[in-house]
């Protein structure tokens, strides 16, 4: 796989001033993060060709995790080196590759394709980097697209969907995940959707949200797949949704909806019970990446300890593979980092998507025996099996 050295940023702001059900406050028009693009215009970068990155600068800081001996070498901007052993030995481990992972490579000659890509439901204009409208259920609909600055001929990409917080926008995830950087790094195309305006939490997966409303998302999610594959070369076997809080209740609808599509699904403090619509059941068993913020995760009218363990509790029932992560800081951003200070602090998140094409076995995760050194340690394979972080949170709760 290919590296690229990027700018650090340690950003883990943004999930701001909740007041409403999702657990986030409702979004301004100028709610985005100085510095970030509005509607009318991304600042991402990326394009469907190959070009030169350009020389490009790390950040001379290095973060040290509770458990890893991190070398830098002040000549290239640092790197980990040694790790110790997380278990009672001490001694060092060899540490992980981070961009050895399995989507990319061959599948058994016997492994489960996804479903062929849904037809769009209007015409697809060419999708290029930043943003673009498109017409999805016969109404104009936004998507911000992100993908590698050099992007290379021969590349297949991965995709991952990124539905945002309440009090959040599509620009907010772009920044505070680093999204460009965790492109350029791990190889993949970010399609960052732009909701449609019209509802009170911003995605339908409420109780009250009509059968029509939460039908037409999911033809948004269709159209979102179908024409990005008409201009990037996507692997469809390698499809994951990624939502955070509000983002995050609809990424669960998703999840069983759209399984023959997803390989995967995160939910970063979100889950389903109570005011939030039920798990459907999935036609394919897939895995997923289960975070909330403990039993301070708590905003308004949602308890999202509860509803994350509701959501674990019907994938585990159904055979689904469940990585459970669990830290400490309530609701708010999740305090990802990573030893090495030219990864993005994501990096762990955006890894487990990258390990676990479609064709994995039901029930089967790479990372039951082989978890990554520079995933959280506070995230583990198993409902019940996390041990919930320790230690001060780098941003107070967001509500």
């Amino acid at each position: 796989m290919m590296r690229a050295t990027v700018q650090k940023t340690w950003l883990v702001g943004g999930l701001t001033a909740f007041v409403t059900l999702c657990g986030c406050a409702a979004d301004s028009d100028d709610s985005a993060a100085e510095g970030t693009s509005s509607s009318s215009g991304a600042t991402t970068t990326g394009a469907p060709a190959t070009t030169d990155p350009g020389t490009e600068t790390s950040d001379s800081a290095s973060a040290s995790a509770s458990e890893t001996t991190v070398s830098a070498d002040s000549s290239s901007g640092g790197s980990a080196e040694e790790t110790t052993d997380p278990g009672t030995s001490g001694g060092p481990i060899e540490p992980t590759d981070p961009f050895d992972y399995l989507c990319g490579s061959t599948p058994p000659d016997d492994a489960e394709a996804p479903a062929p890509l849904p037809a769009p439901s209007g015409e697809c204009p060419a999708f290029v980097p930043g943003v673009n409208t498109f017409a999805s259920s016969g109404e104009a609909r936004e998507v911000i697209v992100v993908a590698p600055s050099d992007l290379q001929p021969d590349e297949q990409l991965p995709v991952a969907m990124l539905w945002h917080w309440l009090g959040g926008s599509a620009e907010d995830f772009i920044e505070v995940a680093e999204v460009q950087s965790a492109v350029d790094q791990f190889r993949f195309l970010a399609l960052v959707a732009v909701d449609k305006g019209d509802l009170l939490f911003r995605w339908p997966f409420t109780t009250v949200d009509s059968d029509a409303r939460v039908q037409e998302e999911f033809v948004y999610f269709d159209d979102l797949l179908a024409c990005a594959a008409e201009s990037y070369p996507i692997d469809n076997t390698c499809v994951t949704s990624v939502g955070v809080s509000a983002g995050a209740l609809f990424t669960s609808q998703l999840g069983w909806a759209r399984s023959e599509y997803l390989a995967s699904i995160v939910s970063l403090s979100g889950g389903t019970g109570g005011l939030v619509r039920e798990w459907g059941g999935a036609e394919h068993i897939l895995p997923a990446m289960v975070l909330w913020g403990g039993p301070e995760d708590f905003c308004i009218a949602v308890d999202f300890a509860e509803t994350s363990a509701n959501l674990e509790a019907e994938l585990e029932a159904d055979g689904h593979a469940v990585i459970e992560c669990e830290h400490n800081c309530g609701h708010a951003a999740p305090p990802f980092e990573t030893p090495d200070p030219e990864l993005t602090p994501f990096a762990g998140m955006w890894r487990f998507f990258l390990d676990h094409p479609y064709w994995l076995g039901p029930g089967e995760s790479p990372w039951q025996t082989d978890q990554p050194t520079f995933s959280p340690q506070w995230c583990s394979v198993g409902v019940g099996s996390s041990t919930p972080r320790e230690g001060k949170c780098p941003d107070g709760p967001g509500c």
